[in-house]
């Protein structure tokens, strides 16, 4: 007892003696080659780091004038990929919709003044445009519409246009496009984006504001500028001015085209008579030729018609000229580079000054990576789970080496109750094997490659991979989309109208006459860093046939389409992830020869 109390005490007087432990310092780290680094500092110091904290009133608003938000401020912290709180983002909307919704339909643009195509949430880009385009303190710029979808920083380019708008709203103005609505925001990444980032009613906000952006301007009294194209049922410019335009766009009507209309691949050089043919690639709308257009360029005293829309290699594209005049009848501008991030394409913004015509071509930013619809890491791991839990069956199943599964006169012995061939056996147990292997393979594959995987899966029509993409390798998916013409073919479904499930009700347009416009023809693009207008093919007018009774497309109805990159359906994303996986472990011990691997 006595020698027990006095280990305890021994213990004691230990514990109160015993040296303090030497305090520990986690803001240094030494590496395994000695050196010795602060875990406080940025590894990639040239990379900026996040902003976390949402500004305050005192940074927010300007202090220049303190009934407007402070524009350089924005620009930065949208860089950093910061976040406003609801409340200044919901201010900046409103404020910005109010003045949207006093503007008419049709706008008087006057000269000088820079047009810019497609955005499609690419910020960075956005940035870079204004870099090349002008200060939107100085310059006046027109948007063709297409802010928001299949980027993923759609809400900070509306944040900031609509923060121009309340700072500018003489010099910069903003047009409607097909998908400044709520069937492609739902369906594409809008408003998930919404969501992700702010909430519900940061969207509903959004999408209100849109149903406020003007349909169409004329721009110097020659040009009509708008976001899609022609209507069998815009006849003038009055027509334009008739429209309802505080809805949701129908599926149907003059509306619906001004937003979805194109024109045909061959325009200029059409076999047809007709003046506008139904429009399969967007599954609503017309296809609208060159008669139609020098037709109502004519009928209403202009000189061309600048569209946005259709993403293109160069940015732009000019179309044959009007015989008229000895100008392009039809302009298409784009202003979204690398598209998608696949497209390789340029992007482009179309300036008008002094009667002279010129483009100006921009490359893509560098910007952030988001995973695919803003998915969480749990379902982007999915691949790296289903790689282990496969590992773990080779295991199991692996009861035989290869040797012993390559002996064909090899016996075994057999239970009275299992008289099965011993050989038929090892077969089954073999083409196991083979099967799991096969699945780890394709799990490895897409640990190593999960970026460009889902790159190439998300333009897939489909939603899936070509079927032996991942018996290629590496560099089989790296070499799947090489070009434009590849990238754009892959993503032609999701040019479509979406399904939805009930189309909006069109309002009739009333017919009306414009005044006449006059006008001047302006010389074209000049060199330096600015691209030359092509030389145009100049050639006899195909007779143009007046539409008495325009053809009515087909009716939109839901497709098999999956949602690629830019696209979510119904069912939620994670459920969509969980299905693919599913079909791919399917194919993999099937050897499925006929379909893709999802």
């Amino acid at each position: 007892m006595l020698n027990a109390q006095a280990h305890v005490n021994k213990a004691i007087q230990e514990i109160e003696h015993r040296n303090p432990t030497p305090a520990a310092d986690f803001s240094r780290h030494q590496l395994e080659n000695g050196i010795t680094v602060s875990t406080r500092d940025r590894i990639a110091k040239d990379v900026l780091a996040p902003a976390v904290d949402k500004p305050t009133d005192a940074q927010f608003y300007s202090q220049q004038d303190p009934t407007k938000p402070n524009l350089a401020f924005l620009k930065n912290h949208f860089f950093r990929e910061g976040r406003l709180s609801e409340e200044h983002a919901l201010w900046i909307i409103e404020k910005a919709t109010a003045l949207l919704r006093a503007e008419p339909n049709v706008l008087e643009v006057e000269a000088p003044v820079t047009v810019c195509g497609d955005i499609h949430g690419q910020y960075y880009d956005l940035m870079k445009l204004f870099e090349k385009g002008g200060s939107p303190t100085t310059t006046r710029y027109l948007f063709l519409g297409d802010y928001v979808d299949r980027g993923y920083f759609s809400i900070e380019c509306v944040l900031y246009l609509w923060a121009l708008k309340i700072w500018y709203p003489s010099s910069l103005f903003l047009l409607r496009g097909n998908h400044e609505c709520r069937r492609l925001t739902e369906y594409f990444t809008f408003k998930i984006e919404c969501q992700h980032k702010y909430s519900e009613r940061i969207y509903d906000a959004c999408m209100e504001s849109f149903c406020a952006l003007p349909l169409a301007a004329i721009m110097n009294k020659q040009f009509l500028c708008i976001h899609g194209g022609l209507s069998p049922e815009l006849h003038t410019i009055s027509d334009l001015r008739a429209v309802d335009r505080f809805r949701e766009p129908p599926t149907h009507g003059l509306m619906c085209d001004i937003l979805w209309s194109d024109p045909p691949e061959d325009f200029g050089s059409e076999k047809t008579n007709d003046s506008f043919m139904h429009n399969h690639v967007r599954g609503c709308s017309y296809f609208f030729t060159y008669a139609a257009t020098c037709k109502f360029l004519e009928r209403n005293n202009l000189l061309s018609i600048i569209r946005a829309h259709e993403a293109q290699d160069a940015g732009f594209r000019m179309y044959r000229k009007a015989q008229n005049t000895g100008f392009p009848a039809l302009i298409t501008i784009f202003s979204a580079p690398n598209y998608l991030d696949v497209y390789n394409n340029k992007a482009a913004v179309l300036k008008y000054e002094n009667n002279t015509m010129n483009i100006t071509q921009f490359n893509c930013t560098p910007h952030p990576y988001w995973l695919p619809n803003f998915k969480d890491v749990f379902e982007w791991s999915l691949p790296f789970v289903g790689e282990k839990i496969t590992d773990m069956l080779v295991a199991v199943l692996n009861t035989c080496s290869k040797e012993e599964l390559e002996e064909d006169n090899a016996t075994s012995p057999t239970s009275p109750s299992h008289p099965e061939d011993p050989r038929e056996r090892r077969r089954v147990i073999k083409n196991k094997i083979l099967a799991v292997g096969r699945m780890a393979r394709v799990f490895a594959l897409l640990r190593e490659e999960s970026e460009n995987v889902s790159e190439l899966k998300s333009i897939s029509a489909s939603g899936k991979l070509p079927f032996g993409t991942l018996a290629l390798g590496a560099e089989g998916i790296k070499n799947a989309i090489s070009s434009f013409d590849d990238a754009r073919r892959s993503d032609i479904e999701n040019e479509r109208l979406p399904p939805a499930l009930s189309d909006a009700a069109e309002d009739q347009a009333s017919l009306g006459c414009s005044l006449p416009l006059t006008q001047s023809r302006p010389t074209t693009p000049l060199d330096d860093d600015r691209a030359e207008t092509p030389a145009l093919e100049r050639g006899s007018s195909p007779s143009a046939s007046s539409i008495s009774s325009p053809p009515t497309p087909p009716p939109s109805s839901p497709t098999d389409r999956k949602a690629g990159l830019g696209a979510t359906t119904s069912p939620s994303t994670r459920q969509r992830s969980l299905q693919s996986t599913i079909s791919m472990i399917q194919a993999a011990l099937d050897g499925n020869k006929t379909g893709g691997v999802s």
